[in-house]
């Protein structure tokens, strides 16, 4: 079945997965993965246990895991970050996927999850293909012009090539780029995880992986959020 979605918001059932009276349930069991795996426990497996404790959905675990990371794990990523107020005249690349979702999502209404580390994410999935939505132009431009607040000029996304219509969204960004003098470098990869990992810039992303072993990483889709789209439902799972 095509993909007919015109908005990146929540889920048919997010208001009731994610509703004031599940939050306190959700924290509890963000913790309890989040212990588990500092015991070494599998992640597949004290996830299950976790999500069976609390009969959760495949939603609610998805969220849980997410939101959770062991204590070594918040120790390495917070080493490496970077303050927001610290990243004017850096030069970032860009987990470009990673952060346009994001921001679509708070933008269209979806659940943003902040997590253990801090991080703002969400449950959007692109299933192997990119479909612009509402937000997309509105998200990119907010995104341009909170860059140009922070004065980062020198700024590179990387989108996975192996996603549909990928092309298409460089093409997209490059033009609204142009149209607002942004000096922007926009590539398809086909492992902008590596990219960021092995790049001197400063990241932006999410993504766990990246966070544990780029040089450095800014929190900037959460910066986002707050500064502009502070209306935005935030369901909060950790404290950092």
């Amino acid at each position: 079945m095509p993909d007919k979605r015109v908005h990146r918001g929540p889920g048919p059932a997010d208001k009731k997965l994610f509703a004031a009276k599940v939050v306190s349930d959700l924290r509890s069991a963000v913790a309890d993965y989040s212990l588990l795996l500092g015991k070494g426990y599998g992640e597949k497996g004290a996830l299950k246990l976790v999500g069976d404790r609390f009969s959760f959905t495949e939603r609610q675990r998805l969220a849980v895991m997410r939101g959770a990371c062991s204590d070594e794990q918040l120790a390495v990523r917070q080493k490496r970050q970077i303050r927001i107020e610290e990243i004017s005249g850096k030069s970032i690349a860009v987990d470009g996927y990673n952060l346009l979702i994001t921001i679509e999502a708070a933008m269209s209404g979806g659940a943003i999850f902040h997590g253990r580390d801090g991080c703002f994410r969400d449950l959007a999935s692109i299933h192997g293909t990119y479909r612009k939505v509402t937000e997309t132009i509105p998200a990119v431009e907010l995104i341009g012009k909170f860059l140009e607040e922070k004065r980062v000029n020198d700024v590179q996304w990387f989108f996975d090539s192996p996603v549909s219509n990928s092309g298409r969204l460089k093409t997209l960004i490059g033009e609204l780029a142009g149209e607002n003098n942004w000096d922007w470098d926009i590539r398809l990869s086909v492992n902008p995880d590596a990219e960021l990992i092995k790049s001197e810039r400063v990241a932006v992303s999410s993504d766990s992986v990246i966070l544990e072993k780029c040089k450095s990483w800014v929190n900037l889709s959460r910066s986002i959020i707050e500064e502009h789209l502070a209306d935005s439902w935030i369901v909060v799972l950790g404290q950092s």
